[in-house]
């Protein structure tokens, strides 16, 4: 039995609910049936190959499972092993000091190059396609031409020095320069990083840098005070990203290093974490362990992107925030 009311009171139903809400609430849930029907596609897609995989390699950890037989549980075996190989400790502290390098590289040389382009002018955007071409290189040819580029008698990069007076050194060979030798090499792909600092530049305020320039303020000091502050977040979101990137670099190495073609330059200096998992996992079948280091190296990750993060409350400036 429907109920009208004068005055400020609402008409109800036989419920007791206001028609008006009734309709907002049906309107609201078809919204939101619609959303998910869009959505669906992708929460499928993350189940099943990504919340699947990473609860399955979980379970694997603690198993002995070498593909061709029934996974047989094991514990914490697979951990207690994974402490005690001299060769985990050795790929993950050359990972350390891979990242160690070529983190401040990658984010000196991609902001550099974004404060050329940002003096560009009208050529920046043939300039910025260019520096973002390599990025589309497949990483098995950079790895493939790390070896011609620095091979250490005849590369392009010794002959370069040469021209100079230097003796290049044997960057494939000596394990004090393999490592130095890859970072230059990833330099080849910063063209992505230097289009979000491109981007971040362009924001920037003229009005503050003009005011800076009223007071005397020169180009570096423009660039240390003004320009660097408020591109931070940008400055921070490339070093997490290029420090995750680095913990898992595999490819390049794998086939300069530890290809079918490239066995004469195996190396233990150029051993990367990812390398060595993909070695237990792929090649020796280690499944189990190759899981417990994937869970090893997620917590690495995770505990070093928590660290950046609680630094950067101090470094990085959010204009917004600060309004």
């Amino acid at each position: 039995m429907t109920t009208i009311r004068t005055g400020r009171r609402a008409r109800t139903d036989q419920s007791g609910t206001p028609p008006l809400r009734t309709g907002v609430r049906r309107r609201r849930r078809r919204e939101a049936t619609s959303a998910l029907l869009f959505i669906s596609p992708w929460i499928i897609g993350f189940l099943v190959f990504t919340l699947w995989p990473i609860l399955q390699s979980a379970w694997l950890s603690m198993t002995d499972y070498d593909v061709l037989h029934a996974a047989r549980w094991v514990g914490w075996d697979n951990y207690v092993e994974l402490f005690q190989d001299p060769k985990v400790a050795l790929s993950l502290g050359n990972t350390v000091l891979y990242t160690v390098l070529e983190v401040p590289a990658h984010v000196l040389v991609s902001l550099a190059l974004a404060l050329l382009l940002a003096r560009a002018g009208r050529s920046s955007g043939f300039f910025r396609t260019v520096f973002f071409l390599p990025k589309m290189t497949p990483a098995v040819a950079v790895g493939a031409l790390f070896l011609l580029v620095f091979n250490g008698q005849d590369g392009l990069v010794n002959r370069a020095l040469a021209l100079v007076g230097i003796d290049g050194p044997a960057w494939t060979t000596d394990p004090a320069w393999v490592k130095p030798g890859l970072v230059l090499m990833s330099l080849w792909t910063v063209g992505a990083s230097v289009v979000i600092f491109l981007a971040a530049l362009r924001a920037v305020p003229s009005d503050l840098l003009e005011a800076a320039t009223l007071d005397g303020a020169g180009p570096w000091q423009r660039t240390l005070r003004v320009t660097l502050p408020l591109i931070s977040p940008s400055i921070f979101f490339v070093t997490v990203v290029t420090t995750i990137a680095s913990f898992q670099t595999f490819t390049e190495s794998y086939t300069a290093f530890f290809g079918a073609s490239s066995s004469a330059y195996g190396n233990d200096a150029a051993l990367f974490y990812v390398i060595y998992l993909f070695q237990q996992g792929f090649e020796y079948l280690h499944m189990g362990f190759a899981s417990a280091m994937a869970w090893v190296l997620f917590l690495v990750i995770l505990a070093v992107t928590i660290v950046q993060i609680r630094v950067s409350r101090r470094l990085v400036h959010y204009e917004a925030g600060d309004a």
